[in-house]
């Protein structure tokens, strides 16, 4: 079971696209626990839950670096998600993205 959790500045405007990405795994057989939250929930979050991939929305993108440091210690993937694959909310190109930097294939 791999898990991903998009980012954004309310944790609302990727919903549409994890629904895309669950749709796209189920599709593929591939067992991922897909979710997203607020930038402000992501510290309360990881303190109960281990994530294999954190993805952030364009709109958060800017704070990659700070999550990148205070993050270091839980040994997990962070990247922006592509700006075309966000704008399209091509569901299958993210989750591909996401499996492809925890060195999975799709």
């Amino acid at each position: 079971m791999k898990t991903i959790m998009l980012v954004c500045a309310a944790g609302m405007s990727t919903s549409l696209l994890v629904t895309k990405m669950q749709r796209a795994a189920k599709e593929k057989g591939i067992e991922a626990d897909i979710f997203a939250v607020s930038a402000g929930e992501v510290n309360s979050v990881l303190e109960k839950k281990n994530v294999d991939v954190l993805l952030l929305g364009p709109q958060v993108k800017f704070m990659k670096e700070k999550f990148e440091k205070s993050l270091s210690n839980k040994h997990m993937a962070i990247d922006s998600i592509n700006m075309q694959y966000y704008g399209a909310m091509n569901g299958e190109k993210v989750l591909e993205q996401a499996l492809n930097l925890i060195g999975e294939k799709s």
